[in-house]
């Protein structure tokens, strides 16, 4: 049976979460405090990470941040009271997959759990390289020269299908099915944001490479001039 991490304080609300995702086939192992969590993710080997953002000992967000730059990339669904659009951008650009903001049915909830968990894996499991650029699957990395930086499991599914189609337009909904699973509710803007973040990443790198949004038809990856 698929085990998750819950890392929520409200204990009534953990409960019911918790219930909702047995009644699933999933087990949640549930944490109320950031350490807890800190301790039972560095334990386990979980199938996603269900994440509140206001905890007694700290911001969630600052925790996934930091679980990011370790090099841990589990998907994360990252909840929240906070329903301000720059909230739910501000989650996305420090690591989380997706977002359910509180109240949510907990039919969505299950439902994106399941999606995280469905997510196609890697394309291939050797090094692509394109251009000036080089993605590494298994090390969930891209680098360029010297110079690296981890992706995020959306992260890496998008540039993975981009360097497939290199040169090539590829279509809005081929690559929200590579990062997201097919048939599922994608949240707002996730594929944006997403992009908006590989963009940050290929220049922190000093990649010449863009991804380039191909207006009304979806996005392609082209080498520098």
């Amino acid at each position: 049976m698929p085990r998750v991490a819950l890392i929520e304080d409200h204990q009534r609300l953990a409960e019911m979460i918790g219930q909702a995702l047995s009644g699933a086939g999933i087990e949640a192992d549930i944490f109320s405090t950031l350490s807890e969590a800190a301790y039972g993710v560095g334990q386990a080997d979980y199938a996603v990470l269900i994440l509140d953002r206001g905890l007694p000992d700290g911001d969630g967000l600052t925790f996934l941040h930091t679980l990011r730059a370790a090099g841990k990339m589990t998907p994360c669904l990252m909840l929240t009271a906070r329903d301000a659009l720059h909230d739910r951008i501000d989650g996305l650009e420090n690591g989380a997959d997706d977002y359910v903001t509180k109240p949510f049915a907990m039919s969505e909830l299950v439902a994106r759990v399941r999606t995280l968990m469905r997510r196609p894996v890697a394309l291939t499991a050797l090094t692509q390289n394109f251009a000036d650029i080089i993605v590494d699957p298994q090390q969930h990395a891209m680098r360029c020269d010297a110079q690296s930086v981890m992706l995020a499991p959306a992260e890496l599914q998008i540039m993975l299908t981009l360097l497939k189609s290199a040169g090539q337009t590829v279509r809005h909904s081929t690559l929200e099915h590579a990062a997201w699973g097919l048939g599922e509710a994608v949240t707002p803007n996730a594929l944006e944001v997403t992009i908006h973040r590989l963009r940050k990443k290929l220049a922190a790198i000093g990649a010449g490479s863009r991804i380039i949004n191909v207006r009304g038809a979806g996005f392609t990856l082209q080498a520098s001039n």
